[in-house]
């Protein structure tokens, strides 16, 4: 797996967030190289920035050209929990051309990660919020697209909703953004019913969990909504936001996985992406806020992607929250009725 990142991630500080620490950074770099000591063919890459042109795909002008401002200046904000440093810009630039350096990669057949900060998925096309300034994933998806890979589907296990991400592709029919995530939390939205709209009908899909939910609970979620709609939607690639704050120490999260619950979501991932003979994975790093949970979480993912078997999960029924989303998604799904 490539793993592309910059140094300067570890610049950009957040006053207004200090679990969003630029320590996340080298502790999910050393996720990366525990999974190379433990195997996984590991190749580290640098990436590029990526350019205005590529942002603007996302993010409206004006909105670019306040975040690169309010940089410059030294300090500001762009929310109660969002603010910014002079190395805030470069931070965001090089992070979301991380992404689309992941992308690159895996339309070539390399797995990638890319190992960023700040995360980007609450970023919409003219706010950040949620410690996100550019919505990363969402510039690699487009990017993708750019590169004429056909439908694209980005699938989201952090422990927040990504609104942001959501709500770029809301109406999109090339998108397809799955999200199995913490409900009720921040930042409210990810409802069942939120389904998308215009030639975007049926293209959102949430399965909110209610918190202190385990690897059981998620494995019902992939098992019973999200892996039958991935199948059927047959995506030309497959992003994921690739969040570590649902483990069950994280100071923020309210959910119950363990360390190797990430490497069998990343397994599962794999091998559908085999069996529909779609490119390999690409991911991008969102949240997770305890340094050791981070570093170990990442490692699960990169092993479960590059080596681990895939999980025997079923879906035999009776998870009201799934049971939920199939009901409402079965008139777009026929994998769901």
């Amino acid at each position: 797996m490539r793993v592309y990142s910059d140094p300067a991630s570890e610049l950009h500080v957040n006053g207004l967030a200090g679990v969003e620490a630029p320590e996340r950074f080298p502790a999910a770099l050393a996720g990366a190289g525990k999974a190379e000591r433990e195997g996984a063919p590991v190749e580290w890459r640098t990436c590029g920035p990526a350019d205005k042109d590529v942002l603007a795909r996302v993010h409206a002008p004006a909105y670019l050209e306040h975040l690169k401002r309010l940089a410059a200046q030294g300090t500001g904000f762009l929310s109660m929990d969002t603010g910014v440093n002079e190395h805030s810009w470069e931070a965001a630039c090089l992070a979301s051309g991380a992404a689309c350096s992941a992308v690159e990669s895996a339309l070539s057949g390399e797995a990638a990660f890319a190992i960023a900060r700040p995360p980007g998925h609450h970023a919409g096309t003219a706010t950040g919020m949620g410690f996100c300034l550019t919505n990363h994933v969402a510039v690699a998806a487009k990017h993708a697209l750019s590169r004429g890979a056909g439908r694209v589907a980005i699938l989201d296990w952090d422990v927040h909703h990504g609104n942001g991400t959501q709500d770029i592709f809301y109406e999109s029919g090339e998108v397809l953004y799955l999200s199995a995530h913490q409900s009720p939390f921040y930042p409210g939205t990810g409802w069942t019913d939120e389904v998308g709209e215009g030639e975007g009908a049926g293209l959102t899909v949430n399965v909110p969990l209610p918190a202190g939910s385990g690897e059981e609970v998620y494995a019902a979620a992939f098992a019973g909504v999200l892996l039958p709609v991935l199948r059927e939607f047959d995506p030309a690639l497959i992003l994921i936001s690739a969040g570590y704050d649902a483990h069950r120490n994280d100071p923020l999260g309210g959910m119950s996985l363990e360390d190797a619950s990430f490497g069998r979501f990343a397994a599962a991932l794999a091998a559908l992406a085999r069996e529909i003979e779609a490119p390999q994975l690409a991911f991008v790093l969102e949240g997770g806020y305890n340094l050791a949970a981070l570093t170990e979480g990442l490692a699960a993912t990169i092993l479960g992607a590059e080596q681990g078997q895939s999980p025997a999960w079923e879906y035999a029924g009776g998870g009201r929250p799934v049971e939920t989303a199939r009901k409402t998604l079965a008139p777009f799904w026929e994998s769901l009725r």
